[in-house]
Formats: structure tokens, C-alpha cells, sequence
């Protein structure tokens, strides 16, 4: 009888079995060839589809929000920046706003002064523009100095920067810029108080410093461009100073080649036939040094342009671009990073 009982048991187990797998079958092919009859599991899955749409829509909003902001210097959108804080923006806008109000009392005071003196005027300019490259120096040497870190690239670039600019003002120079001392006097003075002035915003925020810089560069590019429009067929008609010459038509433009980041090395060649070309092309540096400054706004987003290779230039994947630096952006940064290692995590129940 025990026998005949386990047998039974046995037929009803593997019938059981049998039933299990030709469901399952029949569960997979209508998974995968028809829609799902029992409205409860319709419910369910339109569900779990609904509560996924909204959490990708979630995600979007924040990386939207989050995403690089465009950053020129007329305009009233902040700087590229990696968070979406309200006062991050709110700090971002009040560190434009204060650059554009230094930027625009220096050019009333040179407007007032130099209406009609054109090369002296380009002497100031020319004397107060490379100013910024000596601040960042000092300020990256300084961190170098202390063992914080080291950044080869900032420093090449930006000694190239500080290069073409002397250059501009020795141009200006053998044009008689500086001929008044008091011409010399009042742009040497100037130069003196901007350098602290640009220390101590590169020491608090590079953001904030390279965006100053950005707004001097546009201002030296528009009035080299009105300049130009209004002098041209006279410029066309002079001659080039020899020391234009020679920098922009010398045997080694590496350093011509280092301050313009947004270009590939050997693709930009002067050519100077007269003071017309002179001053076309130092408008055209002046736009590149906006180029470097603007890229400068995003932490760890500049590099030296002979470090690239050509299929580095123009690429869209931000990953390959830009060059991950792990350390601070600034005094501020470092204490925010600090403050934030330091704050215990809530541990999530």
C-alpha cells in the first residue's frame, strides 16, 4: 500500500512539473508576442512604465539645471559652472556685476582722458592688459611654493599670454604711445593697483579673476576693431614697426601658438605688410585671449594647445576635453571642499 502511495504521489508530482514548464513557456511567448490580457498586470506595468518616465524626467530637470551656463562678457548669464545651487548663481552674478562695474569705471576714466590720443591710449591699455598673467603667475607659483599643486599648463599658457601682450606694448611703444610721463605714470599706477586687485580675486575665486580679465580683453578688442574701421585706408598707408615684424613673422611663434588654446599650433600666420595688418592682428590676439580667459571660468577646462593631438581639437566628448583636476579652484573652494568632507553623511534608513 506504501508503495502504491508513492507511485501516486510520484505521477501527481511530475504532471505538476509538466504543467509548471508549459506555463512558464506559454507565459514567455505571451510576454513576448502578445499584450498582457489580466488588467491587474496591465495596471501593474503601466505602473512601473509611468514611474519610470517620471524619474528620467526628474533626472533631466536636475541635469538641466546643473548643465554649463555660456558666459560672455555683455551678457547677463553666469559663467560655466558644475552646480545648480540658487547661490552659486547668485554669487556667480554678483562676481560678473562687480567686473563689469570695475571694467566700466576704467573705461570712462580712459575715455575722458584719451578721446583723441589713440596711441597713447593703447599704451594704457596695452600696459594694464598683460597685468593678469603676472597675478596668476605669482598665485600659481606661490601654491607650487607650498606644495598645494602644480599646474604646467596655466603657467605656459599664461606666460605666453603675458609674451604677446609686452609685445603689444612695445608696439605701442615704437609707435609714441608713451611718449608723455604722464601717460607712463598714470598706466604704470594703474597696472600696480590691478595687479593686487587680480591677486587677491585669484587667491579667492579664479572664476571671478578670469572673468575680469575676459572683460578687458573685450574691451581691447572693440576698440582695436572701431579703431581700425575708422583708420584703415590710413593705416594701409604706413609702415609696420620692425618689432611687429619680427613677432609675428619670426623664425619660433611657439609661444604665438601657446596662448591661443582654441586653436591647433601652426594654424594662424600673420602677415604684415603694413600698419593696417599690425593692428588687424592684434585685434585678432585680443579675441584670442577672451577664447583662453572664457575657457579658464571652468575648473581644470584649459589646456596648453601642444599638448593636444588634431583629433583632441573640436571634440564633443567633454570627458576627452577637459582635464580632471581633483584639487581646489581657490581659497573659497578649498574651504567648501573641506567643509563638505568634514559634514557626516545621514545614513539613509
Amino acid at each position: 500500500m506504501m508503495t502504491t502511495l508513492s507511485q501516486t504521489v510520484s505521477v501527481f508530482s511530475n504532471k505538476a512539473i509538466n504543467l509548471k514548464s508549459v506555463a512558464s513557456f506559454n507565459t514567455i511567448k505571451t510576454l513576448r508576442f502578445n499584450p498582457p490580457s489580466s488588467p491587474r498586470s496591465l495596471s501593474r506595468n503601466f505602473c512601473r512604465v509611468q514611474a519610470t518616465i517620471l524619474q528620467d524626467e526628474e533626472e533631466k530637470v536636475v541635469v538641466e539645471e546643473s548643465s554649463p551656463l555660456k558666459n560672455f562678457p555683455n551678457d547677463d548669464e553666469p559663467p560655466e559652472t558644475g552646480s545648480a545651487s540658487a547661490l552659486e548663481k547668485w554669487v556667480i552674478k554678483f562676481e560678473q556685476s562687480v567686473n563689469i562695474l570695475l571694467t566700466e569705471s576704467v573705461i570712462m576714466v580712459l575715455d575722458a582722458l584719451y578721446r583723441d590720443r589713440d596711441y597713447a591710449r593703447f599704451f594704457v591699455l596695452e600696459t594694464i592688459a598683460r597685468v593678469p598673467y603676472f597675478a596668476f603667475i605669482s598665485v600659481l607659483h606661490m601654491y607650487e611654493s607650498f606644495g598645494w599643486w602644480r599646474r604646467a599648463d596655466y603657467l605656459k599658457v599664461h606666460f605666453a599670454e603675458s609674451w604677446n601682450e609686452m609685445h603689444h606694448l612695445l608696439i605701442m611703444e615704437e609707435l609714441g604711445g608713451n611718449a608723455w610721463w604722464f601717460d607712463r605714470f598714470l598706466a604704470q599706477h594703474i597696472a600696480v593697483a590691478y595687479y593686487f586687485v587680480t591677486v587677491f580675486m585669484y587667491v579667492i575665486s579664479p572664476r571671478m579673476a578670469y572673468h575680469f580679465s575676459e572683460c578687458v580683453e573685450s574691451h581691447a578688442f572693440e576698440t582695436y576693431d572701431k579703431f581700425i574701421k575708422a583708420q584703415g585706408e590710413k593705416l594701409k598707408k604706413m609702415p609696420a614697426p620692425a618689432v611687429a615684424i619680427k613677432y609675428y613673422t619670426g623664425g619660433d611663434l611657439y609661444l604665438f601658438d601657446e596662448f591661443q588654446t582654441a586653436r591647433l599650433p601652426n594654424s594662424r600666420r600673420p602677415k604684415i605688410e603694413n600698419l593696417y595688418d599690425v593692428f588687424l592682428n592684434i585685434r585678432d590676439d585680443e579675441a584670442e585671449h577672451c577664447k583662453t580667459m572664457k575657457a579658464c571660468q571652468t575648473h581644470g577646462n584649459l589646456r596648453s594647445p601642444h599638448s593636444y593631438s588634431e583629433d583632441d581639437f573640436g571634440c564633443e566628448d567633454e570627458s576627452g576635453c577637459i582635464v580632471a583636476q581633483a584639487d581646489c579652484e581657490g581659497i573659497v573652494d578649498c574651504i567648501k571642499k573641506a567643509v563638505a568632507v568634514s559634514t557626516p553623511r545621514v545614513k539613509q534608513n
